[in-house]
């Protein structure tokens, strides 16, 4: 089940906050990175990053996870997690689709990930996303930037 989380459940936010440390422990790894933004951030820098987020549960555990920010027809997804136990259960496939389905308004979805991260690279890819560019954010580490653009036309979704 999917729904939106609320980072004012203090205890929703801890298990998060825990589940997204674990998962972007193991893209660390992946990609030979340790600096990712969400590895370094404080719970309370979590608690005010002003994004929205939607959660994955089985039963009453979170699974997985993705946040987002909105800007104009822009959303941007800044986090996707899965927790390592759930890998390959396309739990990330079906938040990316609950995102866009949610807000079907949307006229350009932009994400990164790791240059290295070629499982989320190939998920993003088989669901319309375009690589458009690589940045170095970091001495001789690379991400991938990804967009997806929807046309809508008579009320008919086009790309």
């Amino acid at each position: 089940m999917i729904q939106t989380i609320d980072l004012k459940d203090k205890k929703l936010a801890q298990e998060l906050f825990e589940l997204q440390k674990l998962a972007y422990l193991i893209e660390a790894k992946l990609i030979d990175f340790y600096e990712i933004p969400p590895l370094q951030e404080t719970f309370l820098e979590f608690l005010t990053c002003e994004e929205s987020f939607l959660g994955y549960f089985e039963e009453d555990e979170l699974v997985g996870a993705l946040s987002y920010t909105i800007e104009g027809k822009e959303l941007t997804i800044c986090r996707m997690v899965v927790h390592p136990n759930h890998f390959r259960k396309g739990i990330a496939q079906k938040l990316l689709e609950a995102v866009e389905k949610l807000h079907n308004e949307i006229n350009v979805f932009t994400l990164s990930t790791g240059r290295d991260n070629f499982p989320a690279k190939e998920l993003y890819l088989k669901n319309g996303y375009s690589l458009v560019g690589e940045t170095e954010v970091a001495p001789s580490f690379f991400i991938s930037n990804f967009e997806k653009r929807i046309i809508y036309f008579n009320g008919l979704t086009l790309g």
